[in-house]
């Protein structure tokens, strides 16, 4: 495709902004149009962010009626559901912003779309397009590890509590477990190949986000703060998942993935009350393993880059769309962690395991 690609920005918040800088990276796109569904936010967003002959609109529906060849979804979670579902109906291939959904079913119909319309919906999550993310999962998968029969993922912030929309329930959906939990699963399922869960039982508390002492919309806070599941796969796989957005603690540990020939474990980078997640890169990576009768680790070398992630996910959505290439990171996978997160909230709700039902 040797024309201008002609991309809609719909949201005009904070990460609305760094959609505008990795795409003016790129020589072969246009930004023409913004949209927000607060009157007037989209035409100061295009006045301050300087794009010249880019239209403002007040909604996404009047944005979506222009020749647009795709649009980066930047709205609340709330309302990721039918800005994707309206954009791939009208013809739009779609960067979705994680979390994918509020809701398994919103997340369903939203994959179900994108499947009976022929367009591309990827979800974005950048910490893929760190080279040490994709030799983690290299190493699970090349079966240096035997049958891997337990992984754990997660982590935790000392202090790190947003407020907003990430708070509320009608808006976010769910706290801790969506906003940076998704990282982690997508972390450790991605290694292992996306396996099918069957059951998950869970643990969720808000402790720290009810407290005045530790938050200052203490009582506008919804979300859970905290939680902790085992998830069980199809193929004897089990999965502890934890999170938390504060705590009295420096670290909820390392991800690891046990295997029947091996062990892999692996650190976050970063450091201070906001590190400690999966929504950056990955500070060291050790093998478990025996040689010769004894036991012996063997750090492996991490690759150094000065990649801007979050650019290497425009830039790889981008580029698909112009060469007519599959999603980068489809809904489908996504799905999969989507269900999760809804298992982990009604068994935490139910207080017992719960089954997790694909189509």
């Amino acid at each position: 495709m040797s024309k201008q690609l002609r991309i809609g920005i719909i949201g005009s918040g904070g990460i609305a902004r760094a959609h505008v800088s990795a795409y003016r990276k790129l020589p072969f796109v246009e930004i023409v149009a913004v949209a927000d569904v607060i009157p007037g936010k989209a035409q100061q967003f295009v006045e301050a962010e300087k794009l010249t002959g880019a239209a403002a609109y007040d909604g996404h529906k009047l944005l979506l009626e222009q020749e647009l060849d795709a649009v980066s979804i930047c709205t609340p979670n709330v309302s990721h559901h039918v800005t994707t579902v309206d954009a791939l109906r009208a013809g739009k291939q779609v960067l979705l912003e994680k979390p994918m959904s509020v809701t398994f079913q919103e997340a369903l119909e939203m994959t179900q779309v994108a499947r009976d319309t022929g367009n591309m919906l990827t979800i974005g999550f950048q910490p893929r397009y760190d080279p040490n993310m994709k030799l983690l999962q290299q190493i699970v998968q090349s079966g240096r590890l035997g049958k891997v029969y337990y992984a754990e993922t997660g982590g935790g912030r000392r202090r790190g509590m947003p407020g907003g929309t990430f708070i509320s329930k009608q808006l976010a959906g769910a706290g801790a477990m969506a906003d940076i939990g998704c990282y982690s699963l997508d972390m450790a399922l991605n290694a292992m190949g996306y396996p099918r869960p069957i059951t998950v039982s869970s643990f969720t508390s808000n402790h720290f986000g009810t407290n005045p002492l530790y938050h200052r919309e203490a009582s506008k806070f919804e979300v859970e703060d905290f939680g902790v599941a085992m998830v069980r796969f199809e193929n004897d796989l089990v999965l502890q998942f934890k999170i938390s957005w504060a705590m009295h603690m420096d670290t909820l540990g390392a991800t690891m993935f046990l295997g029947t020939d091996a062990g892999l474990k692996v650190t976050p980078a970063g450091s201070g009350p906001w590190s400690g997640v999966w929504d950056g890169s990955v500070g060291s990576i050790t093998l478990f393993h025996d040689e010769y009768g004894g036991h012996t680790n063997t750090p492996i070398p991490l690759i150094g880059h000065q990649l801007n992630l979050f650019d290497e996910k425009v830039r790889d959505f981008a580029e698909a769309v112009r060469d007519g290439r599959p999603a980068p990171i489809p809904g489908e996978q996504i799905l999969i962690q989507q269900a999760i997160i809804d298992g982990v909230l009604r068994s935490a709700e139910a207080r017992r395991e719960v089954a997790i039902e694909l189509p």
